[in-house]
């Protein structure tokens, strides 16, 4: 008897007849030299999304061949996990006040950057294909399918940019929004397509309304297949929120268990997932928010993965001429058609500027969504454009997975939205020493009199007080070998000793008083190893020198502190004038 699981589980059974030896080679090399081609492009300023996927070409069917077809093929789960994360990471971000603000928004881009190119891409097709096969009929059904699959956007390669560029604001806010759901669009339009195709080419004629229903269960029943997995998910977290291991196995274990099931059930994976997102960030308790950032962690070996596979996958050998002429007028038409529909319903919707006007470039990508729908063409019309429209959309694929990431990191940075989604902790890791010296709020050079000389009197020092928020000086030596070094540090409270004795006390001398430091730092050093310094030493303050131990200011926790909190405040007023 067959086993019922290897119907319901094909890609994962091809996934376990690689042996251990090969399946660990082939995620080695993958892995590696997906990295190395992602920091390649990275350092290249070009998203490191378009690295993992031009080193997938290099290795995969249409390069080197290192992945077969049939090795690509049995890869599958890596890409279903890929995008089940995805969708999870994209519901995250669908907070229920974003869409009372911006649900009218969603609405009017959605239905604009969705029909808009379905009639440029389907007028634009179907006409060259008539004049190429003088067939009404078949150039009809052509441009119809084609238009219906262009209004498709894949989500992976956008959210992918626009993790790795840090971004927020109106303009990321309305991609993530947009890219949830217009594959459900693109899902009904093409259930029209085929509907009015399959009699004009001879094929299986199946009714609008059979069509539809299907596509009702696909999308009501993956939505609340999402909901109820949410819902379970929240139960477990509630009690294992200190143990992070717990926490990201539970849900990672219940993102692949609602995948199974959704595989199982013929619903869709990714919406799923997303919902299961949307459940957790909106009703959830507060406290299993941290959830998200354990599986963010996780995530990027797997879209190194998963990228690679989607780069192997694209043959660019296949095109004919004909093939070439569509697949162009494909790309200009879906190009044209989104940027005409986004742009018309961000104006018609008062979206703010830097969503008409950018929206356009963080549309482009495709992927998961259109080539399902072409494969859906080649079986339901297989004897006649099936085929072709699979080959069109294989080509097409190519074209925008490269462009689509640049054209986003474009359009992100001219509306000013890079950097914006940062934390705290996130400011520091990127900082040193430097970078805040030139803020003005730590390093104090020697003119600015919180570095002091050994011969300094104490009456003297306490005069800079005024002047200065430091309340920790470096002192230099003066003579001899110590010319310039480093000799010790004073604070505020020796200060306060020294006056505790009258008015003798202004006459002691900076050598007096000081203690040796405790521990020193470069300019150059990493802010967060710095800022270790302070629990590690139990100071407050840290001197700063160079090489040859000469002084050159002093680093105090509380500015650090300070410099960190004005950079969050600014970022949100930043992002407050932003959305108006």
């Amino acid at each position: 008897m067959e086993n019922p699981l290897s119907s319901l589980l094909p890609s994962a059974c091809h996934f376990l007849s690689l042996n251990g030896s090969e399946l660990m080679l082939l995620v080695g090399i993958m892995m590696f030299f997906g990295s190395f081609g992602g920091r390649i492009f990275q350092k290249l300023k070009i998203p490191q999304v378009v690295g993992y996927i031009v080193i997938g070409i290099i290795i995969g069917v249409s390069g080197f061949a290192i992945l077969g077809k049939n090795t690509v093929a049995a890869l599958n789960p890596i890409s279903t996990a890929s995008l089940t994360l995805i969708g999870f990471l994209v519901g995250a971000e669908l907070k229920i006040e974003v869409i009372k603000k911006y649900g009218k928004q969603f609405i009017g881009i959605l239905i604009g950057e969705s029909i808009t190119p379905f009639f440029v891409v389907g007028i634009l097709t179907g006409t060259v294909t008539y004049l190429f096969t003088k067939s009404l009929a078949q150039s009809l059904s052509f441009g119809l399918l084609l238009g219906a699959i262009c209004a498709a956007t894949a989500p992976a390669a956008t959210t992918d940019v626009l993790k790795e560029y840090r971004t927020k604001g109106p303009l990321t806010t309305t991609i993530l929004g947009i890219v949830a759901m217009d594959d459900a669009v693109a899902l009904i339009l093409y259930a029209i397509a085929a509907t009015i195709s399959a009699p004009l080419l001879g094929g299986h004629t199946v009714s609008f309304l059979s069509q539809l229903g299907a596509i009702a269960y696909d999308i009501f029943g993956s939505v609340a297949l999402g909901l109820a997995f949410g819902f379970i998910l929240n139960q477990i977290l509630k009690n294992i929120m200190n143990n992070d291991g717990r926490v990201l196995g539970f849900s990672l274990g219940t993102l692949f268990l609602c995948t199974g099931v959704c595989n199982a059930l013929g619903l869709d994976n990714i919406l799923s997932a997303m919902f299961i997102g949307f459940f957790m960030t909106n009703f959830a308790a507060k406290k299993t928010n941290a959830m998200f950032k354990l599986v963010e962690k996780f995530t990027p070996p797997i879209y190194v993965l998963f990228f690679v596979t989607v780069g192997a996958k694209l043959n660019i050998w296949i095109v004919t001429p004909f093939i070439a002429i569509i697949a162009i007028l494909y790309v200009s038409g879906r190009t044209i058609g989104k940027t005409i529909g986004s742009r018309l319903g961000a104006r018609l919707t008062g979206a703010p500027e830097s969503v008409r006007k950018y929206l356009p470039y963080c549309l482009l990508s495709q992927a998961g969504v259109a080539i399902g729908l072409s494969i859906a063409a080649g079986n339901d019309f297989p004897d006649s454009v099936g085929p072709q429209i699979m080959l069109i959309i294989t080509a097409t694929t190519f074209i925008v997975q490269i462009l689509g990431p640049i054209c986003v990191k474009y359009g992100v940075t001219k509306a000013g939205e890079v950097g914006l989604n940062v934390t705290a902790e996130d400011l520091m890791k990127n900082a040193k020493v430097s970078d805040i010296a030139i803020k003005g709020h730590i390093i104090c050079r020697p003119e600015s009199y919180t570095i002091v000389g050994d011969t300094d009197t104490v009456g003297n020092i306490i005069k800079s007080f005024t002047h200065h928020e430091n309340t920790n000086y470096e002192v230099r030596g003066s003579e001899g070998e110590h010319k310039g070094k480093l000799v010790g540090q004073i604070s505020i409270d020796h200060l306060k000793e020294a006056m505790q004795i009258g008015e003798m006390g202004e006459t002691l001398l900076a050598m007096d008083l000081m203690e040796k430091p405790k521990v020193t730092c470069r300019i150059d050093t990493p802010l967060p190893e710095a800022y270790q310094l302070f629990t590690d030493y139990d100071t407050e303050a840290i001197c700063v020198t160079n090489e040859e131990n000469e002084t050159l200011g002093m680093l105090e926790k509380f500015a650090v502190d300070h410099y960190i909190h004005s950079r969050i405040v600014e970022l949100e007023h930043k992002l407050a004038k932003m959305e108006g």
